[in-house]
């Protein structure tokens, strides 16, 4: 099992510093968030980045953001120029998001970014997209396609959902799958018994855990990450887990040691869980 760091959870850094907070943190590889930056899409700096620091991008998030500077504004095109550039770096996954139910607008609030419901629904052509051509496009590419559960959002003492297809029951119509466990939380799901509902297609975990703020260190909240990553390393689970972190839980801002150090103890954490113990026999069944 390969853990990688997504470049979202400090995404107000450079590159540069992601990829020396990642090596020195031993983690296996990057994945990485394609944004407003242009060192995010640059394929020749990708690739002097990853030979200075021997560490590959494995993943990448395609943009959900809108108005990405000299690239489409559409969702299908864009899903299309992020398997291009996944292509030229060798990575192996291009996450992207469900399309919403209702349009919203992004807003920022320090450190991260709220979908706000807005009457607009631009992603109707995503989603007859995903209905008629998803599949046909995959077929073209090595590249796996893999869709993302998404959130509940909690207001006025209710879970709402924006999102088409939110549901397990829906979702596992795609054929591969990123398995979000922060959001699963969000549900009040846990990510070991959801995991195993999805019929073998999670191709990608973003991992993080749960305490009604999101995307917290794996070691804290109330998501059973131990369990989870002790069952797909007991299943031979081939893919690629992402810690996808909150800037904020990480440190950003303080001392660079501190990050790192917050890295070494959450990807150690997840190291422990899915290493089994020698007497495979004592092992619980989940």
């Amino acid at each position: 099992m390969r853990f990688i760091l997504s470049t979202g959870s400090l995404w107000s850094y450079s590159l540069e510093r992601l990829f020396a907070f990642a090596a020195e943190a031993g983690f296996d590889g990057l994945e990485l968030l394609v944004d407003m930056r242009w060192e995010t899409r640059q394929a020749a700096y990708l690739h002097t980045l990853m030979h200075r620091h021997q560490l590959p991008i494995l993943a990448l998030h395609s943009p959900f953001l809108p108005n990405i500077p000299g690239w489409p504004h559409n969702q299908p095109e864009r899903i299309s120029c992020t398997v291009d550039l996944a292509s030229e770096l060798g990575a192996e996954v291009v996450v992207h998001h469900l399309p919403q139910r209702l349009g919203s607008v992004w807003v920022q609030i320090p450190g991260r970014f709220f979908p706000v419901p807005f009457p607009r629904n631009q992603d109707a052509p995503y989603r007859r997209w995903l209905e008629k051509e998803y599949r046909p496009f995959q077929a073209t590419t090595s590249v796996k396609l893999c869709i993302e559960n998404m959130p509940a959002y909690h207001r006025l003492g209710r879970r709402w959902n924006l999102w088409h297809w939110n549901s397990i029951e829906e979702i596992i119509q795609f054929p591969n799958l990123t398995m979000d466990t922060t959001h699963l939380g969000t549900w009040g799901l846990e990510p070991v018994e959801i995991y195993q509902k999805l019929q073998g297609r999670v191709g990608h975990i973003h991992l993080s855990n749960y305490d009604g703020r999101e995307h917290i260190r794996p070691e804290n909240g109330r998501l059973h990450l131990d369990q989870l990553l002790s069952h797909l390393s007991k299943t031979g689970y081939p893919g690629l887990v992402s810690l996808e972190l909150q800037p904020d839980d990480l440190g950003a801002g303080q001392p660079d040691q501190t990050i790192i150090d917050r890295l070494k103890t959450s990807l150690n954490h997840c190291r422990t869980w899915s290493t089994p113990p020698n007497n495979t026999d004592q092992y619980p069944h989940i």
